[in-house]
């Protein structure tokens, strides 16, 4: 269950405070950028696939207790976690950050670009940060070395998480920030607020995209097994072809959204991605297997979204004689943005980035883990622009492309926002 969340300070009240506590910021920030570019070029060299970020964890574990940090790691199998006591009693501010890379093979030329390979799913594949992550992982490192610098006056705790698999665990295995839940760590920590962010190639450089509530699209998977009776492709009265059951099902599927589904509360999708059967140009097979995706924003569609499509898939082949069976996997919940947090972070994201470099951005149906967080207590969620003032972003190379590219002076940014979010909500949480 979500905490409720209360507004102690008007955005002028926040405001005010940010223009006291840079002083005492940006000396920090301006020493730490040069090391959160190394540290992020070691970290994109050096990629490593979800739930197997072993390097990766030992890598960042030794930073945070070089900063003097109580460390855990081994959460959700690779994560770590630190906590940073400040000097001064106040409420416990969860940072995340996500660790894994992609079975992408890089093909940008950079002197620090991934060599790296691995097994995946049974293939040889490269392995590269292509969404980001790595730069996160550094932005994160960043904040922590500036927060760590200024333990005594923190009017409170600062947890930094850095989350393995949030691209998905392998199959068959758990992960993610729903794992590091189940296990447990914001019933040790209690943390109030959590914070997050995403570099994305769809904004210039140094530009943060923010929305209040549904921001992310939840993300679900489904199965749909049609199961028919074999005969020759002459005689399809002999049988009962499931490709054409399977055929009417993908269409039936389409009015859930477009006929039965609410669609001025929120926008949803369900997307078909593959659909097998059959082996030959005149046998009718037993069998079609189809899988689809269900992205949407709103928690109460997405429950009728699941319903209506058994009930679709089930009735249409029945119809006809065959039997459909429908599997839903539920993948990440929508990822909301808690207004009050939203309205109280915006003034302290134009002073790190510049008042019109903050704009507000589409709903995104791509999902996040984070909102496994951001279910249990308020959270706020941006994103960073990161690709050069040069190029025409809407033709940049988006995230999980080989070709992804990060312009890295948007992470002093990052950097900074995380940090001053952290310090400004500790202050006026406090007043």
């Amino acid at each position: 269950m979500k905490r409720v969340f209360l507004c102690f300070a008007a955005s002028a009240t926040l405001l005010a405070a940010h223009t006291s506590l840079s002083a005492d910021t940006d000396q920090l920030l301006q020493k730490t950028e040069p090391k959160v570019i190394e540290w992020r070029r070691h970290l994109h060299q050096n990629p490593e696939l979800g739930n197997r970020e072993f390097e990766t964890a030992k890598y960042v574990a030794r930073h945070l207790r070089e900063l003097g940090m109580e460390v855990e790691t081994g959460i959700a199998h690779t994560g770590v976690v630190a906590l940073l006591k400040g000097g001064k009693p106040g409420p416990t501010v969860a940072l995340r950050a996500d660790m894994d890379a992609l079975p992408v093979t890089e093909r940008v030329d950079l002197p620090f670009a991934s060599k790296v390979t691995t097994e995946y799913n049974g293939k040889q594949v490269g392995v590269m940060h292509a969404c980001g992550h790595d730069t996160h992982m550094a932005m994160l490192m960043g904040a922590a070395e500036v927060l760590a610098a200024m333990r005594d006056q923190l009017k409170g705790n600062v947890l930094f998480i850095f989350q393995p698999a949030e691209e998905g665990a392998p199959d068959g295995e758990e992960g993610g920030a729903e794992l590091m839940l189940k296990e447990g760590l914001f019933k040790k920590y209690k943390p109030e607020v959590a914070f997050g962010q995403h570099v994305t190639s769809s904004l210039p450089m140094g530009v943060i995209g923010y929305r209040s509530g549904p921001l992310m699209a939840s993300s679900d998977k489904f199965y749909i097994t049609v199961d028919g009776r074999q005969t020759h492709g002459s005689r399809p009265w002999g049988g009962v072809d499931p490709i054409t059951v399977a055929a009417q099902i993908i269409l039936g599927v389409q009015t859930i959204v477009s006929r039965q589904i609410d669609i001025t509360k929120e926008p949803a999708v369900v997307s078909f991605g593959k659909i097998e059967g059959g082996v030959r140009n005149n046998i009718i097979p037993d069998q079609v297997e189809m899988v689809g995706t269900i992205r949407n924003f709103d928690m109460d569609n997405r429950r009728q979204i699941f319903q209506k499509l058994k009930t679709t898939a089930e009735n249409i082949a029945e119809s006809a004689g065959a039997k459909a069976t429908v599997r839903i996997l539920e993948g990440y919940p929508v990822t909301v943005n808690n207004p009050e947090l939203t309205a109280a972070a915006l003034p302290v994201l134009r002073a790190a980035a510049g008042d019109k470099q903050v704009i507000e951005v589409p709903k995104i149906t791509g999902a996040e883990d984070f909102s496994f967080f951001a279910n249990e207590v308020p959270g706020f969620y941006y994103f960073l622009g990161v690709t050069p003032r040069d190029q025409d972003r809407t033709t940049a190379p988006s995230n999980h492309s080989p070709l992804f590219y990060v312009d890295e002076t948007a992470l002093k940014t990052g950097t900074q926002a995380l940090t001053e979010l952290t310090l400004n909500y500790m202050e006026n949480r406090s007043n």
